[in-house]
C-alpha cells in the first residue's frame, strides 16, 4: 500500500464557508463545529459560515476556525479511507500541527481546540503590544534573504520564518524593518510582496505567546503518535509524544521549517501527500518542493470524491 502524509494548513487559508458543504452532508463535520461552539463558548461556527471576512481574519478567530475545519474534513476522509498505522505519518503548516496531531491521536479534539484558541490569544495579545508584519520574498535563494534580513535589522528586528518552497521565503518583524527588507529587495530586482498579517509571526517578537504557551501546555497530556508526526521547528519525525510539547512552544518563535519537513518525508519513502483542509496551499508549495510528489487537497465534495478516486490508483 502507498506511504500516504497526511497535511494540514495553517493560517491565511481561511475564507468565508469553509466546511459548510461537509457540515451540511457528514453527521461527523456537524459534530465537530456543533462541538468547538460548545467547547469555546461562542459561535465560531456563524464566524466559519457567515463571516464577516474582517472578524474571521482575526487571529484569534482564524486559528480555530482553520483548524476545526482541518478536523472535520479529516473526519469526513476517514469516514471514508481506511488509514493503516504502517502506512501513514502526519504534518501541519505551522497552527496545522495541531490538526496533525488531532489525526495521529496525541491530543483529543477537545483538547486541541482549548490550546489553539489559547495559542491564538496569546499570539493576539503579542502583535497588540508589539506591531509588526510579515513580507514573501519569492524568487531569491535562502543566503540573498538572509542578507536581506541582516541588512534590514539596521532598522528593527527582522527574521527568515517562513521556508516554504524553492523560491518562496517569509520574513517577519517590525514594521520599520520589514519596509526596509521590501526596499533592498526591490534595488536587488527582487519580488517581495507584503502579507495580510496582524504581526510578526515566528519571530522573536513572539517570544512572550511562547512563554505563555510553556505554562499552558503543561495542563495536558500528550499521547506517543498513532502516526508519526513531522514537526515544523526542527523537521523530525516525532514518535515520542512527551517531546511534542516543547516543539510546540518552540514552534510559535521560530521558523517554520516545511521545505525540510517535505524532504525528510519524502525520503522516508513517502511522495504522496493529502491536505485536509481549506484551500490547497500546502499542497502547492510542496509540488514546488517536489515537482513529482502526488499532492491531494479534500475541502468539499467535489475534491474528496477526487481524492479517493486517485487514492486507488496510487
Amino acid at each position: 500500500m502507498t506511504k500516504i502524509t497526511l497535511v494540514f494548513p495553517g493560517q491565511a487559508s481561511q475564507y468565508v464557508g469553509m466546511g459548510k458543504e461537509f457540515y451540511d452532508k457528514y453527521p461527523v463535520a456537524k459534530e465537530t463545529f456543533d462541538a468547538a461552539n460548545e467547547i469555546l463558548g461562542y459561535d465560531l461556527k456563524k464566524i466559519i459560515f457567515e463571516g464577516p471576512l474582517e472578524q474571521l481574519t482575526q487571529t484569534k478567530y482564524t486559528q480555530p476556525a482553520v483548524f476545526v475545519t482541518s478536523v472535520a474534513c479529516f473526519k469526513v476522509f476517514t469516514t471514508h479511507h481506511s488509514l493503516l498505522t504502517t502506512h501513514c505519518l502526519t504534518a501541519g503548516h505551522s497552527l496545522g500541527e495541531y490538526a496533525a496531531l488531532v489525526a495521529s491521536e496525541v491530543l483529543s479534539f477537545e483538547d486541541a481546540l482549548k490550546l489553539v484558541n489559547a495559542r491564538a490569544n496569546f499570539i493576539q495579545s503579542c502583535c497588540e503590544k508589539t506591531k509588526g508584519t510579515m513580507l514573501a520574498i519569492l524568487g531569491a535563494e535562502k543566503n540573498v534573504v538572509e542578507e536581506i534580513c541582516t541588512d534590514a535589522s539596521k532598522s528593527g528586528i527582522v527574521q527568515a520564518v517562513n521556508f516554504n518552497a524553492p523560491g518562496q521565503i517569509i520574513i517577519s518583524g517590525e514594521i520599520a524593518a520589514i519596509e526596509k527588507a521590501k526596499e533592498l529587495a526591490k534595488t536587488k530586482k527582487i519580488k517581495a510582496i507584503p502579507l495580510a498579517v496582524s504581526g510578526a509571526f515566528h519571530s522573536s517578537l513572539m517570544k512572550e505567546a511562547a512563554e505563555k504557551m510553556a505554562e499552558e501546555l503543561k495542563k495536558y497530556v500528550f499521547k506517543n503518535p498513532k502516526f508519526p508526526v513531522v514537526s515544523n521547528c526542527d523537521a523530525e519525525i516525532t514518535t515520542d509524544g512527551s517531546k511534542i510539547p516543547e516543539k510546540l512552544v518552540k514552534q510559535i518563535a521560530s521558523p517554520v521549517l516545511w521545505i525540510d519537513s517535505i524532504n525528510k518525508i519524502i525520503s522516508n519513502g513517502c511522495d504522496t501527500f493529502v491536505e485536509l483542509g481549506p484551500k490547497n496551499i500546502v499542497s502547492g508549495m510542496i509540488k514546488k518542493i517536489s515537482p513529482t510528489a502526488k499532492t491531494f487537497n479534500i475541502e468539499n465534495e467535489a475534491t474528496l470524491n477526487a481524492t479517493l478516486e486517485a487514492l486507488k490508483n496510487v
